[in-house]
């Protein structure tokens, strides 16, 4: 299926080709969901779409791993995170520039991630504002642990949800004028990023962040010293649950603000999302179905359950193809007007 994918984009260089390859792993083994979705667009679109997933998990995985090993000092991890992150920031500099990655022999390579970026950014005429959000809310989860409110919060995600909708949007194509289609897209990554911030409550807080906003918490009677001792001994309580209830319809407000921008996309598009639409917000489902228990454990949404969505999802693809070779002079798909 890679072969396909990168024919079907027109990428032959062998470099590239390995640097795709190398994201639609990372995509595959991490992205359960997201790759599910994904394996519903065009081959040739399929490509940067691992590309985008990449680069975010590669400077997720910095921010969350890098853990303590015999004899690192105090401190040691967050400046080997920080210096990492450094490391990343300035190969995707040189990368979007147009020049080669870093020889950085003994550290994680990051060249083949931020090779195809670069590429992908180039194909897609990505803003490359988009990237540096990005990385600037990656840089603030070494230092910020919690947020006072909701908007707090939703600064924070401007970085790191709401870029990631807009720098997918070239890749999807849309049916009128990207800037319209835009803050929709936006909308959508930030309520699936919100419903991870639900499902992980419990992870998070082992790595010494609250994403629920402390004002919330308050509201309810809660706060983050409840729910680490929820966490602790491994039980739930009323007024987490009822904190977690409202974080929950804040999240399915986004949903209902991101849902009119699917129509506004490609007609061959539109299956890929609406796919992930659907199990991201089956996640919050599951979570309400298990007890609001996301402090003990992590909801997940039933294989029967998914296998549905995607069967629902192939179909979609078909009828949009379909409608799609019936056009008498179908438009240039975004890879096309980028060749």
């Amino acid at each position: 299926m890679t072969a396909r994918e990168l024919d079907a984009a027109r990428i032959t260089d062998p470099t590239l080709r390995a640097a795709y390859a190398h994201c639609r792993e990372l995509n595959a083994r991490h992205g359960r969901t997201y790759f599910l979705a994904t394996r519903l667009l065009p081959p040739e679109r399929r490509p940067a779409v691992h590309a985008l997933y990449g680069f975010a998990r590669w400077a997720d995985d910095i921010v969350d791993s890098l853990e303590d090993g015999p004899g690192v000092p105090t401190g040691g991890v967050a400046a080997r995170r920080a210096a990492a992150l450094d490391r990343l920031t300035d190969d995707l500099t040189r990368g979007l520039a147009g020049g080669p990655a870093a020889d950085r022999t003994g550290v994680r390579d990051a060249a083949p991630v931020v090779t195809a970026l670069a590429d992908t950014s180039s194909r897609y005429a990505i803003e490359r504002s988009h990237f540096t959000d990005f990385l600037a809310s990656m840089r603030s989860d070494l230092t910020v642990t919690e947020y006072a409110d909701y908007a707090a919060l939703r600064g924070y995600m401007h970085g790191s949800a709401a870029v990631i909708g807009l720098q997918m949007l070239p890749v999807l194509g849309t049916v009128v004028p990207r800037e319209e289609a835009a803050p929709y897209a936006a909308e959508l990554g930030v309520a699936f990023q919100l419903t991870n911030f639900l499902r992980d409550v419990g992870e998070d807080l082992d790595r010494g962040r609250v994403y629920l906003p402390q004002d919330l918490l308050a509201a309810h009677g809660a706060d983050t010293a409840l729910l680490r001792r929820c966490r602790q001994e491994g039980r739930t309580d009323r007024r987490v649950t009822e904190a977690l209830r409202a974080f929950a319809e804040l999240t399915r407000a986004a949903y209902r603000r991101a849902a009119p921008g699917v129509p506004l996309l490609d007609p061959v598009a539109r299956p890929c999302i609406h796919t992930a639409f659907v199990l991201y917000g089956g996640i919050l489902d599951a979570v309400a179905a298990d007890g609001w228990a996301v402090l003990t454990r992590r909801a997940v949404v039933p294989r029967r359950r998914r296998a549905l969505v995607a069967a629902d999802g192939l179909l979609r693809v078909a009828a949009a193809r379909l409608a799609a070779r019936r056009e008498p002079a179908a438009a240039p798909t975004p890879c096309e007007e980028a060749a």
